[in-house]
């Protein structure tokens, strides 16, 4: 493959990676809009296809439970650390769009987001 050939593959990787981050934003503000709505008494529709998936849970959750929900071929991508509130998932490497992808709708079913911030991005998932 020609140089300009590789760097139209990169962008096309990169413009997938930003459709799949402003896709859990879409997802994020859906989630708050119900919520919003929820507080107020107004009556929610039925549930957008986009809205999170949020598991209410009354027990703590465990980084080795955290670890358990990912497919091995996933886990050995990611750090995961335990703090006071959250279990902090870092990817150890470059993800992909894919990867991305499905490592966010697991975090997103346990309750988790994906915080932004750079080269020290990583998603969150409380412990509560």
């Amino acid at each position: 493959m020609n140089d300009e050939g590789e760097k139209l593959e990169k962008l096309s990787v990169r413009v997938e990676e930003i459709l799949t981050v402003l896709n859990n934003i879409s997802e994020d503000v859906q989630g708050l809009s119900k919520s919003i709505k929820i507080a107020l008494g107004v009556n929610v529709g039925r549930a957008s296809p986009l809205t999170p998936i949020i598991k209410p849970s009354s027990k703590s959750k465990s980084i080795t439970e955290v670890q358990k929900k990912f497919p091995k071929e996933l886990e050995r991508l990611l750090e995961f650390k335990d703090k006071t509130e959250y279990i902090v998932i870092k990817p150890k490497q470059f993800l992909g769009s894919e990867n991305f992808a499905k490592i966010a709708s697991i975090a997103r079913e346990l309750g988790g987001e994906y915080i932004s911030a750079g080269r020290d991005s990583h998603f969150r998932v409380s412990k509560r």
